[in-house]
């Protein structure tokens, strides 16, 4: 119980990780920055959930997860991520 506690955590954290690397990575300025690590952290946690299925099922190597871990996290922030709009002032088209 405590491996698999301890795994969802490392997973956790390395998707929140992945995350604020791709935070990093994007134009500043854009609206909801901690939403990155958020999306990141979910995704480690769903990955980590994909893998622990894997493992009992199937067997799965121990070297899936991180590779789940960032393949989770790019589909989120990437492709399949929120799309995020630029904060301007309230001009409201006028």
């Amino acid at each position: 119980m405590q491996e698999s506690l301890l795994q969802l955590v490392m997973a956790g954290a390395f998707g929140a990780f992945i995350g604020l690397l791709f935070r990093v990575t994007r134009r500043p300025g854009e609206a909801r920055a901690s939403t990155f690590t958020l999306v990141g952290l979910a995704a480690g946690i769903a990955a980590y959930l994909i893998f622990y299925v894997l493992t009992r099922t199937t067997g799965a190597p121990p070297w899936l997860l991180p590779v789940l871990v960032l393949a989770q996290v790019w589909l989120w922030l990437g492709p399949l991520g929120p799309k995020f709009r630029k904060v301007e002032g309230n001009d409201n088209g006028r």
